[in-house]
């Protein structure tokens, strides 16, 4: 593969270029590394990774590093589950290093990286689980396949938000989906695989990772490869500001450079509004399968009983009830990121937040009533609207900074403003967790433990609420000037929209004579896996309504 091939200049569009063939292009390599969230559908069986029916134990006083290493006995769900802290630690870190890179190398250059990474990733994490060495899992997919969750994820947003200026939240809302969508193909792709490699001396899991590598990297070579920039000054033909956006101080006509960005009010209170929106959804995740099964005990399978008096076989069908459960809450995430990220086009994104903010605070404080009075259904209602805003949080955040700072740098700094979440990540869990278990030690029954951190996850939205009512324009000092956007320009290698097409003189239109057969095609080439998961998770989550 040649430098010149991969080179941003390389990825100027074309006079018949159809811009709609940007968004499945991202959808390629978000739904691949979206599959970071789905990681969890290998913890068992890599908890009988060597015992393969029954699990290992290894020796009480064994340390944390001595399993890192051992190849003696099996590893247990608490150390495996360090892995989505590398993931979001590492994804953050890396999209806030190299976001910049990304700006003067363009998308190609970073979804082939991101490939790579996570990809190679998951090749180096079989090598390892092949060898009974976790630390290798750990480097593999953790710290590289952490890098390539960094990039990848950054790798479409200035590109998108630059093809639409029209729809800039639908625009990375459609690519954004994807990371959400990716745990709904690969877990239940994993299960398959797992369970037609097993054999009577592996778990299957090495050989799914080798295959998940290949299937990956095939869609998101497809997905880098497929990646193009509209010219300097670009604009969809005919269309032009609504005198509304136009008069609108909250949707800057200059641009702010990266090393300025962070140093500004507007930078760190969307840090604040993303971590606070990211701590309180993650936290609810993280818990949804374990809180609504002690919740509700025998009641979701119509009996009077609860959590601590139902049988082995009774805690299994609660399980998998609760499966279902964190399935549907999956769905409303992805739908989330869609819906809300374009609805933020018509009523902009200060007030969408503040729709966030009032609406989350209030259905966390409704959802401890809603279990003390035994229904499920509201119960089930309420965190699923929840989940639809802490994926549609995810999905407005980088239209906002666009809209605060400009296009021209706002991949890099997205990606500096994604330490938020590698934040979140830790605080989220750590703080549901921690005081779940306070509570249960205190002598607090499991079906009213999560109240208090129903309280305070609505506290956190009211810090968000906070933030978000605090955010002004940013001030003129901190704009480029024109010498610094035309230096700027130079560096990533942007060309003028009269002089980057054959001759200098061709438009770029950007709906195109490009065959809509192509971009049909394209769509469904993504759509079809997508629709998949979605009807397994529909399936599942049927059990709920039985």
């Amino acid at each position: 593969m040649s430098e010149s091939f991969l080179a941003k200049e390389r990825t100027i569009a074309s006079p018949d270029f159809n811009r709609w063939l940007v968004p499945p292009a991202a959808l390629c390599i978000h739904l691949c590394i979206g599959m970071a969230y789905g990681f969890s559908v290998f913890w068992l069986p890599l908890t009988k990774a060597l015992g393969i029916t029954t699990s290992i134990a290894c020796a009480p006083d064994m340390s944390w590093w001595d399993k890192l290493f051992t190849t003696t006995c099996d590893w247990d769900k608490p150390i495996l589950g360090w892995m989505y802290t590398l993931f979001f630690v590492f994804l953050g870190s890396s999209a806030a290093l190299w976001g910049g890179w990304l700006e003067h190398a363009g998308p190609r250059k970073a979804g082939f990286v991101s490939a790579i990474c996570w990809c190679g990733g998951l090749l180096l994490s079989a090598i390892g689980v092949y060898n009974h060495q976790l630390w290798l899992m750990w480097l593999g997919s953790g710290v590289i396949g952490g890098i390539g969750l960094g990039l990848g994820y950054i790798s479409p947003v200035s590109t998108l938000i630059k093809w639409f200026p029209d729809r800039r939240g639908m625009a990375t809302g459609m690519a954004i989906m994807g990371f959400g969508g990716g745990a709904m193909i690969g877990s239940p792709l994993a299960d398959k695989l797992m369970k037609y490699f097993a054999t009577p001396t592996s778990v299957g899991v090495w050989e799914t990772f080798v295959t998940m590598a290949a299937i990956y990297a095939v869609f998101m070579f497809i997905g880098a490869f497929a990646y193009r920039v509209p010219p300097t000054g670009w604009s969809p033909a005919g269309w032009t500001p609504p005198a509304t956006q136009a008069a609108n101080t909250m949707i800057a006509k200059n641009h702010v450079h990266l090393n300025k960005a962070w140093r500004t009010p507007q930078f760190w209170l969307l840090w604040g509004i993303l971590c606070l929106n990211v701590s309180a959804g993650i936290g609810v995740i993280g818990m949804a399968s374990p809180m609504l099964q002690e919740i509700f005990g025998g009641k979701l399978i119509g009996l009077d009983l609860k959590f601590d008096q139902l049988s082995k076989d009774q805690l299994a069908q609660i399980a998998t009830i609760a499966a279902g459960f964190t399935g549907l809450l999956s769905l409303f995430n992805i739908a989330g990121r869609f819906i809300w990220a374009s609805f933020s086009d018509y009523i902009g994104r200060k007030p969408t937040y503040f729709i966030f903010f009032v609406l989350g605070c209030v259905l966390y404080a409704l959802a401890p009533k809603a279990g003390h009075a035994g229904s499920v259904a509201l119960f089930v209602a309420i965190f699923c609207v929840i989940l639809t805003m802490y994926g549609g949080g995810f999905a407005t955040i980088p239209a906002y900074l666009a809209d605060m700072f400009g296009t021209q740098m706002v991949g890099a700094i997205h990606g500096r403003l994604l330490t938020a979440w590698s934040t979140a990540g830790v605080l989220g869990p750590v703080l549901v967790n921690y005081i779940n278990e306070a509570q249960i030690k205190s002598g607090v029954p499991k079906a009213a433990a999560y109240d208090t951190t129903m309280y305070i996850l609505a506290a956190l939205l009211v810090g968000g609420f906070i933030c978000n009512l605090l955010v002004r324009p940013v001030a003129a000092k901190w704009f480029m000037t024109d010498e610094e956007l035309k230096a700027e320009r130079q560096l990533a290698h942007d060309r003028a929209a009269a002089s980057a097409v054959r001759g200098g003189d061709a438009a770029v239109s950007g709906a195109g004579s490009q065959s809509q057969g192509l971009v049909l095609a394209f769509w469904l080439f993504v759509g079809i896996p997508l629709a998949w998961g979605v009807w397994v998770t529909i399936t599942k989550a049927m059990v709920l309504f039985k």
